[in-house]
């Protein structure tokens, strides 16, 4: 049953949905302040956000099972304190960041010692869940790109809510976060097709299969709602940011927090319950 397996799986989609956000968050937070003019209180209002998927984020890896009969995927427990200990990391240097961004400071050793840190959590978890070694990257990619779309739209959203309150803000930032957004978007539906063609996951289906079988509801759903939509959506928002047409761009990018979160927890739910990889 694909849906009772997807359900099966909450503990590790619950963690690739708060794991990602932070990383993402933190790594837009640090891209606005060195590649934008975005404002200090955002940034700074932002990171605090970072540090509080990431806390949440402890929490579900504490809670994650060691053995799960269920599951589609290898689980090597070695990996489990090194994961831990970087989303740990990941907190306390976003805490830190928040604090120095909103004192106006650029601090690039913190922002660089955050990326490391968020990095690395994503790292060991893909090494734990992926087969170890080289068989690993596939995954690592898959959630390198899950945390740029995740924290990418949630950065994106909240500064849409920085110009409701603050007008006289340039609209560069939102245009050049949401594009890339975009970007993002973009790679992650390339990639999509690319695992689909190689068969990519511990599954090991033939290349296309999953589009016909067992799953391929969820993997359509994948690709429309969590890939080409928010996509479409992504560029909407940009067209109506560079016309100052905030709160359009505010609402669309509202409408994409939620496809691509959904999206996450498909591809998330897909890999541990299916091992597919999509």
């Amino acid at each position: 049953m694909p849906a009772e397996r997807i359900a099966e799986s909450l503990a590790f989609i619950n963690w690739t949905v708060l794991a990602t956000l932070a990383t993402g968050s933190f790594g837009a937070v640090v891209a606005g302040r060195f590649l934008t003019e975005a404002t200090r209180g955002y940034l700074a209002f932002t990171a605090f956000t970072a540090a509080v998927f990431g806390f949440l984020a402890v929490l579900a890896d504490t809670g994650l099972p060691t053995l799960h009969a269920s599951l589609a995927v290898p689980l090597d427990s070695a990996w489990d304190a090194p994961r831990g200990a970087a989303l740990i990391a990941l907190v306390v240097i976003a805490v830190a960041y928040g604090v120095r961004l909103a004192r106006g400071h650029r601090t690039p050793v913190l922002a660089a010692a955050g990326l490391v840190a968020g990095l690395s959590a994503l790292v060991f978890a893909a090494l734990g869940w992926g087969g170890g070694g080289f068989a690993s990257v596939p995954l690592l990619l898959e959630l390198v790109l899950l945390s740029a779309v995740s924290g990418g739209v949630w950065a994106a959203m909240v500064l849409g809510h920085w110009y409701l309150v603050t007008p006289r803000l340039p609209e560069a930032p939102l245009v050049r976060i949401s594009r890339w957004l975009g970007l993002a978007l973009a790679a992650q539906l390339g990639l999509f097709v690319a695992w689909l063609a190689l068969g990519a996951g511990p599954a090991g289906t033939p290349a296309f299969a999953a589009l016909f079988g067992p799953w391929a509801l969820f993997v359509w759903l994948r690709v429309l709602v969590g890939l080409i939509f928010p996509l479409i959506v992504s560029w909407a928002a940009v067209q109506t940011a560079r016309t100052r047409s905030m709160e359009s761009a505010t609402g669309l990018l509202y409408i994409n927090v939620g496809t691509i979160a959904a999206g996450t927890i498909l591809a998330a739910g897909l890999y541990f319950g299916a091992g597919l990889l999509v």
